[in-house]
Parts: structure tokens; sequence; C-alpha cells
């Protein structure tokens, strides 16, 4: 940070504009940690062994001691080198972590650290932290606002919302209702492992408020992401092949075996499976080379299978239901088969799998299921980008083979059932892996916290509430990820999309330019200074969406151990030590006043400061 960002703050109370320089340019390079310039050599982090609060050397491995393996020297090639993080071992035994693996794993698993979270997983463990998460029963989160499906029942000679309202399209068609749920839950509610791998799921197999409409649909889609996020993928991929929501979405309902639509079937190869190129089990294209895994004629054989499925019986209209012997639009439930219009002709699919002449929709549906989760490329192709949802944008070749093989096996260690395509297995895998649990991540790893992230990141760790309305047609669309209205089924990114003057990818950096840059510290701004939403008279059991800051005013007296405090929370760690001077000196220059307001302008300084600041932005 320059010496002119903290003459900035000391006279104008803000370092915007400054900091929103230094945050934009670490993130366009995709930068590791240090925020310090003048120490650090690319790749490094100056702070590594700086002590944190309380005397603790951050430099050792999870577990607080040395085993005698070197974390970070080869990320990822010993999943027992950290203690805590072998799968050989117990998971429900506790072997106490650093705070800044605390801190990591709350980034990667949940919805942000909170100063209760980092003292949870520093007393259980990595391990012990996922085990119970998996055991976790309740309180569960699921979505439950919004009105029902009567949209879809109406009969009458008007329009459905006539006399209804001004919010009648919001409560009965949109998905303004499950942005609600989504951001209470995640700022609240204590699953926050299966709230981000159901996050992690509904990017993946996609369905956008853009195209269909229907609360109660969209509720009953991402309710089914929930129960399945600890199930098995082949159940992801069956609840999804059977969403009437995706069948509206992708054109899969009452697709007829005379000219079958062929937008679900490519896209359940392309997207929610297999991908386009084959892969060996590492990641990496096989041969080096980019072999398609289909062709049209394969497309068109899954699109055939995938016939002969309409709306679940409610639905009614004032013209009746087409075409005829189907279901009126409805999403109460799951599709169901339709005879007449599911092709039974003997087809051949991928991996050795073949549909016998005389087949029925529901056994074509099981042999596509079986086809997918036999073939290859699937425990690489979903496990790459789990751990770009939940870990770093690059893993290692090595990090993914691992993952690959849980997801393969049904096993990482005593996790998982044992069943190809276990998600606990798969998760364990992905948040367990030495590559991800290292003290010393090398150069590529880490990712950018994508905005919904930041939104409930900075609210959970600055003991803030949220209803989140703010954070939908407000926060969403400035920041692009207005959640559940993805542009298109390839979500709000790429999995794959490059770092501008790097061989790196970073998937939330397809959302990210100058004007999203500035406004991730406007959001930060808006919480801290401007005070955050009140509640709004129209959003049920409103509460608004604002911080309290008033925990942190015991620290204000000393203005090195309240940055000390926020940034051991944000990032883990103190700040390296040249930025961490500067902002601790422009935090001292609210002096001290009669009416004590001085402490909660520290407070609203700090706070501002060290989330803004690129270790943020960026997780390591």
């Amino acid at each position: 940070m320059e010496q002119r960002a903290t003459t900035t703050l000391s006279k104008r109370g803000g370092l915007h504009h400054a900091v929103a320089l230094s945050l934009a340019a670490l993130l366009a390079a995709c930068g590791g940690g240090s925020g310090d310039d003048s120490t650090a050599t690319p790749g490094s982090d100056p702070s590594t062994n700086t002590p944190a609060p309380g005397g603790e050397n951050t430099g050792n491995p999870p577990g607080g001691t040395d085993t005698g393996g070197q974390p970070g020297t080869n990320p990822g090639t010993n999943p027992g080198t950290n203690p805590g993080t072998d799968p050989g071992s117990d998971p429900n035994a506790a072997r106490p972590t650093t705070t800044r693996d605390a801190v990591r794993l709350a980034d990667q698993a949940t919805f942000g650290p909170t100063e209760a979270l980092i003292a949870e997983i520093r007393s259980k463990g990595a391990a012990k932290w996922v085990s119970d998460q998996f055991a976790l029963t309740t309180p569960r989160s699921e979505y439950k606002s919004g009105m029902g499906g009567e949209v879809h029942q109406h009969t009458g000679s008007g329009d459905f919302c006539d006399g209804k309202g001004p919010n009648c399209w919001r409560d009965w068609s949109s998905t303004q209702p499950l942005v609600w749920d989504f951001y209470r839950n995640a700022v609240q509610n204590p699953d926050q492992l299966r709230q981000r791998v159901a996050f992690a799921l509904q990017q993946i197999t996609v369905v956008s408020n853009l195209e269909v409409s229907g609360t109660y649909g969209f509720r009953n889609y991402h309710n089914a992401l929930l129960n399945e996020a600890f199930g098995n993928y082949r159940n992801v991929l069956k609840k999804v092949a059977l969403s009437p929501v995706m069948g509206d979405f992708l054109n899969n309902a009452n697709n007829d075996k005379a000219a079958p639509n062929e937008n679900f079937a490519r896209e359940l190869l392309q997207l929610f499976s297999i991908g386009t190129c084959e892969l060996d089990p590492d990641g990496t294209l096989k041969g080096d080379t980019c072999k398609p895994t289909y062709d049209n004629e394969r497309v068109r054989a899954y699109a055939y299978a995938l016939t002969g499925w309409t709306y679940p019986a409610g639905g009614a209209t004032s013209w009746g239901c087409w075409p005829e012997g189907t279901n009126c639009r409805y999403y109460g439930g799951d599709m169901v088969p339709v005879a007449r219009y599911h092709d039974t002709q003997a087809r051949q699919l991928l991996n050795g799998v073949s549909l016998p002449a005389g087949h029925s929709a529901p056994q074509a549906l099981e042999a596509v299921l079986d086809s997918l989760m036999r073939h290859p490329n699937t425990a690489p192709f979903i496990g790459k980008q789990l751990i770009q949802h939940l870990v770093s944008s690059n893993p290692s070749p090595a990090y993914v083979q691992r993952v690959s093989t849980a997801f393969s096996t049904g096993r990482y260690g005593s996790f998982g059932s044992g069943q190809p395509g276990d998600m606990k297995a798969t998760i364990a895998a992905v948040l367990l892996d030495a590559e991800a649990r290292s003290e010393n991540p090398g150069p590529r790893a880490g990712r950018l916290r994508e905005p919904a992230q930041m939104f409930t990141g900075v609210l959970r760790a600055l003991n803030g509430r949220t209803d989140g309305d703010a954070l939908g047609w407000w926060w969403g669309d400035t920041m692009r990820q207005h959640v559940f209205r993805p542009p298109s089924v390839f979500n709000f990114y790429p999995p794959d999309y490059p770092v501008a003057g790097t061989t790196l990818v970073g998937p939330a950096f397809g959302i990210h330019n100058a004007n999203t840059a500035l406004n991730r510290l406007n959001y930060v701004n808006y919480l801290i200074n401007w005070n955050g939403s009140d509640a709004s008279g129209s959003i049920p059991n409103a509460v608004g969406t604002k911080v309290d800051l008033s925990a942190f005013q015991a620290d204000a007296a000393d203005p090195a151990k309240l940055v000390d405090r926020l940034s051991t929370l944000a990032y883990g760690q103190p700040l390296p030590a040249n930025a961490r001077t500067q902002v601790i000196n422009a935090v001292a220059a609210f002096g001290r006043n009669n009416d004590g307001s001085y402490l909660s302008n520290r407070v609203k300084s700090a706070a501002y400061l060290v989330f803004s600041a690129p270790q943020y932005h960026v997780t390591r």
C-alpha cells in the first residue's frame, strides 16, 4: 500500500480509490497473498512465519507440530503429510490445527470465517470438522420462501397476477424469494459445507430464472441439490434429468421421439458429466490433445433415449395441455414418463452401454446414468470443478487425480460408502488433500472470491445479518452474480476462463473487471460506512443488511491489536509488515476525543481497510 493512500485515509476517512487500484492490480495478476511488494518474491508469502496474535507460529503444518514433512514443498503428493488430513486416520478424532489453516478451511468449505468458527476448526482440526459437517442433520438449510404452484394452475380469462398486488411476479414467478433464503442461510446457518457444495452443484447443473419462471419450481430444484449434496453424484444427475424446471429450461419436457430436441442431451454430456475432450484421471487431456468424447450421432442417441418425459400432473391452462397426451407445465415433482412419445429403438450410448429395442423411458434413463457414471471422464471432469469451486482454480494434476480416485472408488480413507460418485468421499478428498491444507501454498494456489461469497464473507466476519434483499437486484446485478439468474446454462463464468497475462485460469475472473473491482470496495463501504440497508416492509421477516462492529471496540484503544484481530479473522494471519504498519498508522490517525467516538471510527477504518485489501479477495 503506498504512502499516499495512508494520507488520504487520515484526511478523508477512506482509502476507496487507492485501495481499489491496488486490489484491481493484484486481482488482475491473480497473485498470491502478499501485499508487500518490497519484500515479496513471485509466489512467496513474506508473512508465512509471522507469529500470529497469541504467539502462534503460522508456519507449522495443520496440527501444530512438524511431523517431518515439508508442507508446500511438493503440494499434494502425500495426503497424510499434515496431521488431521491423513485419509487413513480416524476423522472423529480431534487434531487441533493452526489459525491460518482454520481460516483457509472456512474460506474453502463455508460462506466465510467467523471468530467462533475459527475457534471450532482450530480445536477439531480439518478432518473432524468435515466429518461433523457431514453428520449435521439439523438444523438443515432449505428454501421456503415464495408462493406455490397455483401460478401454473390458472384457468381464468385474465392474467394470473390480476388483483394480487405489486409483488405478484416477485413472489410467484421470480427467484427473489430464493435469494432471501440463500443469503439468510449462508450467513446464519451452521450447515455451511452442505450449502457450499450445493452452491457448487447449482453452478455446474445450471437452471436460470432468466429463461424459466415459477418460484416453487426453483425452490424444489435447489432443495434437491441441498438434499443430494452429501449423497451420490448419480442421484444428482437423476434429479436434474427428472426436474421439470430443467426439462423446461433445456427443452426435454415433452420431448417427442418424432423430432427429439438435443438441447438437454448435449448439455448433459458437455457440462453436467463428461465434458468435450477425453481426459486422463488427473484431468489433463488424454494424449495432450483434445479427442472428442462424443460426436453428433452420439448426442442424437442420448436425445432419443431421453424422450418421452412430461411434467408431473397438477398443471392446468384455459386452453388445455399440449401436445396431446402430455401434462400441462407444472413443477410440483419429478417428470413422469409418457410412453407414446418415447423412442424405443435400440441405441448405442457411450462407454459400452446400449439400449435394447423395446425399452421404456425409465429404463433408458437408468442406462444413460450408467453410461455417464462409468465413463472415465466423469470423475476428473466433476472432481476438478469441485476443487475449483471450493479450493483452487488451478489444482495440480496430482491433486485432481486423488480427487478423481475418491469419486471413482467412493472412498477417501474412512469417508464414503464405496459406491462410485459418493459425494462425501469426493468432498473429503477435495478439502483434506495436502494441496488444500498446505500452510505454504504455491504461486498457482487459490481462487478469486466470487461476489456471492464476498457478500457473505464480510457479513459473517463482522457479525452481520441479512434478509438477502439487497444482494439480489442491487448488489448481485452490480457484481454480475445475481444468484439463480445466470445468463445461460454455462453459468456466470466458465471453469477455464483465462486470467489475462498469465498461463492460469480463474473462473470467477469471467465476471471481474475494473467496475466490479471498484464495486467490491463500494460493497464493503456500504456495510461499514453507509450502515447497510434497513428492513423493507415488503420483505417477509425482513432484517435488512447490516454489520455489527461493537465486538471489536474492545480492542480499538490499541490500533495494532485491532488490526491484527481483524486481519487474522480475514486472512488467518496479520498483514505483511509494511502494509500492516500503514494500516495501523491510518487507524491510529483517529485520535482520542472526549465522547469516545474515535473508537468506533477506528473500528470502521480498520474493518474497511482489512476487508478491502487484495489478500481478502484472492483466497489462498
